[in-house]
């Protein structure tokens, strides 16, 4: 098989193709004819050293495609099941194993590229405003990266769920993606100080919710906007990682809460995976949930498909097409 492997921390150019012997699945894996690969800040952590793994490392985790082979014990799934999943084993590459409980059945109205960009970025979304925090009607949120992969997603749900939603983008036309989403607000970041106009949109109340997928350069600012009890998510750090801090600062009389959430966390057990999953493909199948692919590129250019990402100019999924 053809695989991206890296030998040495460092930028996209560590990222080299080579060939590789195929996996081969052990018990409860399955091997799977890979379809699409999904590129994730994680992977960008993984190459960079700031998230330590073994080397040499074949990258991804994120991949759609087809069931080639199934180790001992697998009953989940058969040879030939079209599948997603966000716990594979190297998915940058043409083929991959994963464990067969993580998997997820693609429904037959959604693409290899639909399914795996719901992966990571759609059952985020969706935990995150189904869970971390369950968003309600007359709720205020505010979503950074509004134009994001997870942003767009987080726009589209917190508005089904009957949420008021303020965005943060850079540009005008990231914004009118982000409106297109759901979004009653969007906030040029580049040319205003968002802390200032969610105060002069809530009319100084602030909102129930912020989520945070930038961490450093938004964090403090994302704290004042919180309405009294209030809940900061920050479930990233595209800008950096957010400095320790006073926690008496989350007192006071807002008495504010703060969490970290890690999706895999909240989708350990296999029911609540396909629950989760379930919702959002259901969602895309409908036409109800808007999966934007920002562009795709060859396996060969995966370290210009990081730089793609982490450049924080792409709005909507980044995929390898091995």
């Amino acid at each position: 098989m053809k695989a991206i492997v890296i030998h040495e921390t460092g930028g996209p150019e560590v990222l080299k193709l080579e060939e590789r012997p195929a996996p081969q699945p052990g018990p409860g894996q399955v091997l799977l004819k890979i379809a699409a690969t999904g590129v994730n800040f994680i992977e960008i952590y993984q190459r960079s050293g700031v998230y330590k793994v073994d080397l040499p490392f074949i990258l991804g985790g994120e991949g759609a495609g087809t069931v080639e082979d199934v180790g001992p014990g697998v009953t989940e799934v058969k040879r030939g099941d079209r599948v997603a999943t966000m716990a594979g084993l190297g998915t940058y590459a043409t083929q991959a194993v994963a464990p067969a409980e993580k998997l997820v059945p693609l429904p037959a109205g959604v693409s290899f590229e639909l399914g795996v960009a719901a992966m990571v970025q759609g059952l985020t979304a969706h935990v995150l405003s189904h869970e971390t925090y369950r968003l309600k009607p007359g709720d205020r949120c505010l979503v950074h990266a509004a134009a994001g992969g997870v942003g767009l997603l987080l726009c589209q749900m917190a508005k089904m769920a009957g949420a008021y939603v303020i965005g943060t983008t850079s540009t005008e036309e990231k914004a009118q993606r982000a409106r297109e989403a759901g979004a009653n607000e969007v906030i040029l970041y580049t040319q205003q100080d968002f802390e200032a106009e969610v105060k002069r949109i809530t009319g100084g109340q602030g909102v129930q919710v912020v989520y945070d997928s930038v961490g450093k350069d938004t964090f403090d600012k994302s704290l004042a906007c919180l309405a009294p009890r209030g809940c900061l998510v920050s479930f990233g750090q595209s800008s950096g990682v957010v400095p320790p801090f006073d926690v008496l600062r989350l007192g006071g009389p807002k008495s504010a809460y703060l969490t970290r959430p890690m999706v895999f966390t909240y989708l350990q057990r296999r029911e609540d995976l396909l629950r989760h999953a379930g919702v959002v493909l259901d969602w895309i199948q409908m036409g109800k949930l808007n999966m934007r692919i920002d562009r795709t590129f060859p396996l060969a250019e995966a370290g210009a498909a990081q730089q793609a990402l982490s450049s924080r100019k792409t709005s909507g999924k980044v995929l390898l097409a091995p």
